[in-house]
C-alpha cells in the first residue's frame, strides 16, 4: 500500500509547534479526530528508543483504545520517526514557511480502515493541533 501524507501550515513559532506537538499537557488538548472522542491521558519519552503512550477515547464511554509506540529519531524542531506499536513506520516534518510552521506526517496505512477514512482521521487530528497551537 501506499504511504498517506497529510499537511497542515500552522501559524505559529517553531518554538510553540514543537512544545505543543511534544508535551503530554499539550498531547491531550488536540489528540483527537472530533469532538466526541478525547485523549485523557499521554506520555511521551521524546528520545531515541523512547516509548509514547496516548490513551484516546470516546468520551460516551463506548469505546477506547491505547495508542502506543517508540521513536526511532528525533530531530527536535526538525523532525520525529517513529514506530507505531503495530510496526508501522511514521515520520513527521516540521518545516519553517512565512510566519509559521509547515507540519507534514507521512504514514503507512493500515489495512482494515480505507485509505480515505485513514487520511480524514489523521487529518483531523492535525487540524485540531493546528487550532489548538494557534489559540493558545
Amino acid at each position: 500500500m501506499k504511504d498517506i501524507t497529510i499537511t497542515a501550515l500552522v501559524e505559529a513559532p517553531i518554538e510553540k509547534v514543537w512544545a505543543y506537538w511534544t508535551q503530554p499537557e499539550h498531547i491531550v488538548q488536540w489528540n483527537h479526530a472530533s469532538d466526541d472522542w478525547y485523549c485523557p491521558r499521554a506520555t511521551n519519552d521524546l528520545v531515541k528508543g523512547g516509548e509514547f503512550h496516548y490513551f484516546m477515547a470516546a468520551k460516551d464511554g463506548s469505546v477506547s483504545f491505547d495508542f502506543n509506540g517508540m521513536y526511532e529519531d528525533v530531530r527536535p524542531e526538525q523532525s520525529i520517526d517513529y514506530f507505531i506499536e503495530d510496526g508501522r513506520k511514521v515520520s513527521v516534518i516540521f518545516q519553517s514557511e512565512g510566519s509559521g510552521v509547515r507540519v507534514t506526517s507521512t504514514f503507512e496505512p493500515e489495512e482494515v480502515n480505507s485509505m480515505e477514512l485513514q487520511k480524514a482521521g489523521w487529518q483531523a487530528i492535525l487540524d485540531n493541533f493546528k487550532k489548538h497551537a494557534e489559540n493558545q
